[in-house]
């Protein structure tokens, strides 16, 4: 016969079950908020952070603080619209804004995506090329495989494929601490605000906002959130997953910009990728250092190279009507498929013409997010803050002020740009 529980063995238990039990509630939910936010540090991301560290030094770590702020919020909007309306975001601007505003956003998205899905094709060669792999090699290898796992896959296996690829990641944290930054200097950049009117300055803060909170992000994560099937009663673990993302995604940018500031900064090489940036590190910060911050360029250009078509394609099959979804046959959803594999094609294609504008293409693309951001902004607004759509889960007034700013210094930032590159010394 069982012995009977004491009173204080009999008060632990529940707590030990609802614990366990909120474990595999969070395991279940676990997923659309980390791999979405995981795949903004992509390979144009990389080069971002690379670039802004060689180039500025420590002068853009400040700006991890607010971007990542704006980031769970913003984040935090597109999942919990989800989980409310049941519908991905393209089906909510058109069925609450019509059909010529979804036209012209998912037009500029297509553009922006289709850049974005070119960088990944290029830290896929710039990564092979490090290990000896030509470039003619990598990158048809990664589109097909990038190709099948969505294709062959359900949505299940290949999210659990995705969070694989999102724990790898932690090689830029390693790289970080091996570049051996001087942390005092770090802590005072990171807590002390700075700002410049050099287009050059502009350009390096547009496009660390733009790769950090993406546009195409707050599509698929939403779109992810719908086809996963998370309940409202599932939400607060929803929103957990999105935090954490977006924490884990502010880290590895910090360590990012940090290395390449300790290192090539330092020594004043002139780079102009990621790729660069890890042959770099070699003779500064060791070959294990440099073949980590390979390693992971390669991981996070083949797991973006994945996500960014797989976003554009729910965006305009959902804004068109189309049947959209991973879980779906391809004579199911004819359409999505047929336009991820377009875009993969079209984007690893263009990586194998001898001498195209792969850099310009890889930073622009990302300036390009910031600018498109503040549009797609404005709409996530207007739809979150419909009662007759979310009922009591409508913005607080907290989370309206943090998105409109984060619209409003996009849209000046962009203005900034544009007036100091046309005249230039205006402002000083």
């Amino acid at each position: 016969m069982a012995r009977a529980l004491t009173g204080r063995q009999a008060a632990a238990s529940p707590r030990r079950v609802s614990i366990w039990t909120n474990i595999l509630l969070f395991l279940s939910v676990l997923g659309p908020g980390i791999v979405t936010a995981a795949v903004d540090n992509d390979a144009g991301g990389i080069a971002t952070y690379s670039v802004a560290g060689a180039q500025f030094g420590y002068r853009f770590l400040w700006t991890i603080i607010p971007i990542t702020l704006m980031l769970i919020v913003v984040q935090e909007m597109s999942a919990r619209m989800g989980v409310v309306t049941g519908k991905g975001l393209s089906d909510l601007i058109r069925e609450e804004f019509g059909v010529r505003a979804t036209v012209l956003v998912a037009a500029l998205l297509l553009l922006a995506n289709l850049g974005n899905t070119v960088a990944e094709f290029a830290g896929i060669a710039a990564s092979g090329n490090i290990f000896g792999v030509p470039k003619y090699l990598a990158v048809p290898i990664g589109a097909v495989i990038v190709w099948l796992l969505v294709l062959k896959g359900n949505y299940k296996s290949v999210e659990k494929i995705f969070l694989v690829a999102s724990a790898l990641y932690g090689a830029y944290v390693i790289s970080g601490f091996m570049a051996r930054p001087p942390w005092g200097e770090v802590v005072k950049a990171t807590l002390t605000p700075s700002f410049s009117f050099e287009p050059g300055y502009l350009a390096m803060f547009i496009g660390l906002v733009g790769t950090t909170i993406a546009p195409w992000m707050q599509f698929y994560l939403q779109a992810a959130v719908v086809e996963k099937g998370v309940s409202l009663r599932e939400y607060p673990l929803v929103r957990l997953d999105v935090v954490i993302g977006s924490l884990t995604t502010a880290i590895v940018a910090f360590f990012i910009i940090a290395a390449c500031a300790a290192t090539i900064g330092v020594k004043g090489i002139v780079i102009k990728d990621a790729g660069d940036a890890a042959l770099a590190l070699q003779p500064i910060a060791g070959r294990f250092a440099s073949e980590l911050f390979a390693f992971g360029l390669f991981n996070a250009s083949l797991f973006a190279a994945s996500i960014l078509p797989l976003s554009t394609a729910y965006y305009i099959c959902e804004a068109l009507g189309f049947e959209a979804g991973v879980n779906k046959t391809f004579g199911a959803a004819p359409q999505f498929y047929t336009l991820y594999t377009l875009i993969i094609a079209v984007g690893a294609g263009l990586i194998l013409i001898p001498k195209a504008p792969l850099v310009p293409i890889m930073i622009w693309s990302q300036v390009a997010n910031g600018i498109l951001l503040p549009f797609i902004l404005v709409f996530m607004l207007k739809l979150v803050n419909d009662r007759r759509l979310m009922g009591e889960h409508v913005n607080s007034r907290a989370f309206n002020w943090v998105a409109w700013a984060c619209a409003v210094v996009t849209t000046v930032l962009t203005v900034l740009l544009v007036v100091t590159s046309v005249f230039p010394g205006i402002l000083g």
